[in-house]
């Protein structure tokens, strides 16, 4: 088995960072992980955003959150537990996680919106 890739604090860049949340089922994986109190076992994530994502995707996501840093990772078995280094990042890039987080709050609170007006909208059209 391979040893998993965690690079150290000093190793982590903004750029990383914003790469491995510029995927939208990323970013809603690492919210979800942020706000948990513990670790999270990968499989608690096959459904993501109203999608189900096949394992072997889910393991590249977290490959991409591991190498840039944002989570731990730990195997327990045949489990991975995750858990988020925000308070390691803050130290490092205080405000970016929480902006970033921030941002797809608003943004995932604005498509929900988008769908629940779509239907209204298209009977109007309709009429």
């Amino acid at each position: 088995m391979r040893p998993l890739v965690h690079p150290s604090i000093d190793d982590i860049t903004v750029e990383g960072i914003l790469h491995a949340l510029s995927d939208p089922v990323r970013v809603a994986i690492y919210a979800e992980l942020a706000a948990s109190a513990g670790a999270t076992i990968c499989s608690n994530f096959l459904q993501v955003s109203d999608r189900s994502i096949p394992k072997s995707t889910l393991s590249q996501h977290f490959r991409a959150l591991r190498e840039a840093g944002l989570v731990r990772s730990e195997r327990h078995g045949v489990e991975m537990r995750n858990v988020s280094r925000c308070k390691e990042i803050e130290r490092r890039f205080p405000g970016l996680i929480a902006a970033i987080l921030n941002a797809h709050s608003v943004q995932a609170t604005g498509r929900a919106g988008d769908a629940r007006r779509k239907p209204a909208a298209r009977k109007m059209k309709a009429a």
